[in-house]
């Protein structure tokens, strides 16, 4: 006992003093957090001027929609500020996931705490954030690209391949739907698990210990 009770202290001190998160996390985390919530709403002002969805290269007006939604229309709206923004904030998205990516090669974050699940993140959490990381950020990042008519006429494969512009933006908001469930969960899990622990953890590296 008198062992344990002299060996206790030093490990709760390394365990506190170890960063849980990595400075190179923690600020692409709220870099993205950032792009992701300017997206989100320059998402919206785009949606409220056309809140209809197509399938193949052409739809509008009078064209059978392959589904609506319930909002009102406001031609000529908000889209125009809201494209602008749009198209600024995903450039930012694109860079810091560049950055976050890269890192998370070099430092083995991916290997360490999605793969060999060393970082205490459960079978489906880990899932989800590859799936995430390596599969609905990609998705949003290719329709995007794919609805975008400077990029398009010289890589026009990047639309041809999803059978229209109207596809590959019926795509980037079924994947944007998505994306903004996966943020509720997570807000939710964070929330469950101890809403000020893991804010903290996340600006300082460091979550209060017990």
């Amino acid at each position: 006992m008198a062992i344990a009770a002299s060996v206790r202290p030093s490990v709760v001190e390394n365990t506190a003093n170890a960063a849980r998160h990595p400075a190179i996390v923690r600020l692409t985390h709220w870099i993205n957090t950032l792009s992701f919530f300017t997206l989100l709403v320059s998402g919206f002002a785009i949606l409220l001027a056309h809140p209809r969805f197509y399938w193949g290269e052409a739809g509008g007006l009078g064209a059978p929609s392959l589904f609506d939604l319930p909002l009102p229309f406001m031609k000529g709206g908000p889209s125009g500020w809201g494209r602008n923004l749009h198209f600024l904030a995903a450039w930012v998205c694109v860079l810091n996931g560049v950055l976050y990516v890269s890192s998370g090669v070099v430092t083995r974050h991916f290997r360490n705490n999605l793969v060999a699940a060393q970082g205490g993140y459960h079978l489906p959490q880990r899932l989800a954030y590859l799936l995430v990381i390596f599969g609905l950020l990609p998705l949003m990042l290719w329709t995007g690209f794919a609805m975008s008519p400077a990029i398009v006429s010289s890589y026009p494969w990047l639309v041809t391949v999803w059978g229209g512009q109207e596809s590959a933006r019926t795509i980037h908001f079924l994947a944007a739907g998505s994306l903004v469930l996966f943020v509720l969960v997570h807000i939710a899990m964070v929330y469950r698990a101890g809403l000020w622990s893991g804010l903290r953890s996340m600006i300082a590296g460091r979550e209060d210990q017990v």
